[in-house]
């Protein structure tokens, strides 16, 4: 699977989480990636997860597919209203950002 880059863009109401403009994770097949010290919100995360499978394919989907024309997508929760956009990362030899753990298999640099 392609790796998505998923951003929070806009807050058009009160997250409790909170997600800040400008957080960021990303999707690595089936790993997620997040800054350390950063949160994912699960109920965004899996009203998500349908759609990562479609941008993996999204180059090979006819022009009038409608995944060509989505670029964000809307937090399910109608009291915070965060917008997501989410981007497939195609830049061959890139591996993931600095400061990015996955926290199932990996613990943070000891700066000590």
């Amino acid at each position: 699977m392609a790796k998505i880059k998923v951003t929070v863009e806009r807050i058009n109401g009160t997250c409790n989480l909170p997600h800040l403009v400008g957080d960021y994770f990303i999707i690595d097949g089936s790993k997620l990636f997040v800054p350390e010290g950063r949160y994912v919100c699960l109920w965004a995360l899996q009203s998500m997860m349908p759609i990562f499978p479609i941008l993996n394919v999204k180059e090979k989907l006819d022009d009038a597919h409608w995944i060509k024309t989505v670029k964000r997508f809307s937090c399910p929760d109608p009291e915070g209203l965060v917008q997501f956009r989410l981007e497939t990362i195609t830049e061959p030899g890139l591996d993931r950002p600095p400061g990015l753990v996955n926290p199932a298999t990996e613990k943070p640099d000891d700066p000590d």
